[in-house]
């Protein structure tokens, strides 16, 4: 074989990506349009993977499900997840950060200042909040039996507005733009108390194979020098 066409044949080896079945959770703007292949974070996990030279195949599923696959070894990797959710995984660096927040009506009037108040309320998060939000959090989810946890996180938002559960919890902008989807069904205008109990979660991926793991750090410190990532951010900035 001409040395020109062992080059080629090995540019062409190199050029195909290893492919990472990734879970994501289900919808929930701007982090993950479903169906449609972008969101925030969707984007950002797409771009370092590419830059760790591995595609993504995004499967899209409510995030315990997402769990039970993985441990299945259906899955590479979950997105949105973090050490201390307990799952057997190579964890990579924090590529994004959600702010949680408890949220609500204001005609309510109610006093929460502390995580331990939201034990008298009814209270919907979402799925793996009692995990991911420390051990104060877990602690009064165990004990409060209004706790529940929401597969669809469009579900928040009728609850709270149709004055069905006391308090919901959720990312300032997840619960924000949902009320663009949901304010034909019952009344966004009224207003709502933000209680700001939490500091800003980052959130890694859990990958099965470490070599990927590294990769994918790589990657992501190589957008972020670049701009890349960056650029990611500002294309989400107006939500």
């Amino acid at each position: 074989m001409k040395w020109w066409a062992i080059g080629l044949l090995l540019l062409a080896i190199n050029a195909t990506a290893d492919e990472l079945r990734i879970g994501f959770g289900t919808h929930k703007p701007p982090y993950i349009f479903q169906g449609e292949r972008r969101g925030l974070e969707y984007d950002i996990v797409v771009a370092a993977a590419r830059a760790g030279g591995m595609e993504v195949i995004p499967s899209y599923a409510p995030v315990e499900r997402l769990h039970r696959e993985y441990s299945r070894g259906e899955l590479d990797g979950i997105a949105s997840t973090r050490l201390e959710g307990g799952v057997n995984s190579f964890y990579t660096q924090p590529y994004i950060n959600y702010q949680h927040v408890a949220l609500a009506l204001s005609a309510r009037h109610y006093r929460i200042e502390r995580i331990s108040d939201l034990g008298n309320y009814s209270v919907r998060a979402f799925q793996r909040a009692r995990v991911v939000l420390g051990e104060e959090f877990q602690r009064m989810a165990e004990a409060n039996p209004r706790y529940h946890e929401e597969a669809q996180e469009i579900a928040r938002n009728r609850l709270l507005y149709s004055g069905r559960v006391d308090v919901v919890i959720g990312d300032r902008r997840i619960l924000r733009y949902f009320n663009r989807e949901v304010y034909r069904q019952v009344d966004v205008s009224q207003p709502v108390t933000e209680y700001p109990l939490f500091a800003p979660t980052a959130y890694q991926l859990g990958m099965r194979d470490q070599s990927a793991r590294d990769r994918f750090d790589q990657g992501l410190a190589d957008i972020i020098a670049s701009g890349e990532y960056q650029e990611i951010e500002r294309r989400y900035a107006m939500y």
